[in-house]
This record gives C-alpha cells, structure tokens and sequence, in this order.
C-alpha cells in the first residue's frame, strides 16, 4: 500500500490570482507531489490548496508554499469574512493510505520547527499535535485573529509551540497539526440576512452557545464557569457568513468527522432550523475535496433503491444542490478520483 499523505493548507490571499498561481506552484514544482486543486474564495479572501504525496515530499510541498506565502502575501492590509491569523493560516496533515495519525503528528512538528526557525514565523500546533488540550481547537488558537496576535504573542500562556514570541506584522501566524479528514461543507440559504445564517450555526454547531438569562447575561454553574447550551449536530464547526459576490448568506460548516454527521445531514437540519426561522435553503457546497463514501452515503439516504455507484453520487449531487453557484465536477471533487 502507498503511504500517501493529505495536505490542506488555507492561505490569505483569495482575489489577486498571479499570488495564487505562484503558492500553487511552490506546491506542483515539488517532486513526487500531485496538487489536487487550489480553490479561491473572493469573499473570504482565502484559497485552500489541496495536494497529496507521500510523507517526505508533502512535508517539502508545505514548506515551499508557506515561503512563498510569507514573500507575497502581507497581512498588515488584509481583510475578509473568514476568521484567520496568518498568511499562512493553517495547514494540517491527514493520513490517506499506508500512514498512521502519529506519521502526521510528526509532520506537524518537522514544518512548525522548519518554518519557524527558517521563515520566523510564530507556530502553534493543534487538533492531535496540540501540545496541551487548550490548544487543540483550531477556533481557541485564532481567538483574537491576526489583529489580535501581537497582544496575544506578549501572554505567556501563548508563547508559540515553534518560531519567536515577537510579532511578524507581514506574516502574522500559522497554526499545523494533524486531523482526519474534514469536509468543508457550506449551506446556502435564501436570504442575504447573515443574522439568520449566524443563528443557525448556534444552533447545529458542537459547541452550541452559552446560555443566558432573561437579562441576556451569562448563566454560570457553581464553579464560575459559563453555561453551554450544545448544539444538535456532532462533530461539526459552524458559523454564518455573507457571500457578498452572490448576495447570499451562507452556513459555513466544518465536518470534522464525516463518518459522525454527514453532509446530507448537516443539510437537512440546516433546513429544519432555516424553515423554523422563514427562509429556504437553496443549495450547497464542498470547498476542496471530499471522501466518496460520504457522497454515497447522501445518494442512499436520498434514494435508499439506488444501487449504482454513479446514480447514488448523481444523486448527492442533485439533492445537496452541489451545484448550485458553480458545476460540481465529480471527477475532480472527490479525493478517490485524483489518487
């Protein structure tokens, strides 16, 4: 068996396409190597940069585009919807085939080491390389964001796993680890109130809310400590955004584990929490690549006679509106098809 290793890096750049093509090409010049898409998003300003390969070469592919990210990219001017703390924001290692979790946890620290002692860039490493619990989430880490990180980087309690404490104003900094699979996984809806899409993200989101009194202010327990009011999906992140280039608002979803809450059932309870509000959803969208079992696993619920594999993803396609603000290309969309 191959030992293949997934990379997803999400870099701060999604509207000047030559800074784009050059970080894409950092990535494809890398021997043994193969880029499987670089999908740029005006409105979150942000492209997230897929390749696989095995170990060694995925681990030089990481570095080079976070090089020539810190060359291209200055983050003192930059802005967008989706939260960030660096040029180059977050990069994790997934294990594909032939590779323990443990392989990818060792990435995480070899790029943190190298790009903070070669590029001097503050490091911190989460979700199974997280050095203790509190930096686990990647949501805690960015707390704050890039505006933020000077102050941030003064606190002790945040001194970087990798790299120098003082702040780099050009590059802010990047957060590595080591995850399973996630699916980036959007529900638009039919409405350009982000208010509502926000609303909906508490709801279905883990972590949920905290509750509040009749007041509005925090319920706390006996130790001090705020009230969570869990949200109804499992291992999910959620949050709303607007997309402004096509005036919708949109549920923005990470699908931490596919295999716990599927796409086809985050989609159906952001329909049942959109109804409950009076608005629609309009259709959906996966950012980057997914697993093609989760497709197959929308086709059945969907149409539980369909036996075919290619009517079962048609199916997903359809139902999930995958297609709705730009063609849903199979072949190139789902991981298995690019190995």
């Amino acid at each position: 068996m191959p030992r293949i290793i997934e990379c997803v890096p999400n870099f701060s750049e999604g509207r000047d396409i030559k800074i784009i093509n050059a970080i894409a090409g950092a990535v494809g010049g890398v021997l043994g190597v193969k880029l499987l898409s670089a999908e740029p998003d005006k409105d979150y300003n942000r492209t997230v940069v897929t390749f696989i390969g095995d170990p060694d070469a995925v681990l030089e592919a990481a570095f080079q585009a976070t090089s020539k990210a810190t060359e291209l990219i200055d983050m003192s001017s930059h802005t967008g919807e989706h939260p960030r703390i660096g040029a180059t924001d977050v990069v994790p290692f997934v294990p594909v085939s032939g590779v323990t979790m443990q392989v990818c946890v060792g990435l995480a620290h070899d790029f943190g080491r190298r790009v903070g002692e070669e590029l001097k860039i503050p490091v911190y490493l989460y979700e199974e390389a997280a050095t203790r619990p509190e930096r686990k989430n990647l949501a805690t880490i960015r707390k704050g964001e890039y505006e933020g990180l000077a102050e941030k980087l003064m606190d002790p309690v945040w001194r970087p796993d990798y790299g120098p404490s003082e702040f780099n104003a050009r590059s802010g900094a990047t957060v590595t680890g080591a995850r399973m699979f996630l699916i980036a996984y959007n529900v638009n809806l039919g409405t350009n109130d982000v208010r509502i899409a926000n609303e909906i993200a508490l709801r279905i989101r883990e972590s949920g809310r905290v509750k509040k009194d009749k007041q509005g202010n925090p319920v706390l327990d006996e130790g001090g400590r705020k009230v969570a009011l869990p949200g109804s999906l499992t291992a999910v992140k959620a949050m709303g955004v607007l997309l402004e280039a096509h005036d919708i608002a949109q549920v923005s979803i990470n699908l931490v584990n596919f295999l716990v809450t599927p796409p086809h059932v985050a989609f159906e309870e952001v329909k049942k929490q959109a109804a409950t509000l009076g608005v629609s959803v309009t259709g959906s969208e996966i950012v980057g690549l997914t697993p093609k079992e989760a497709l197959i696993m929308a086709g059945r619920y969907y149409d539980p006679g369909q036996t075919a594999e290619d009517g079962l993803l048609s199916v997903a396609v359809q139902k999930l509106g995958l297609s709705q603000l730009e063609p849903f290309d199979i072949s190139k969309k789902i991981i298995e098809f690019q190995l």
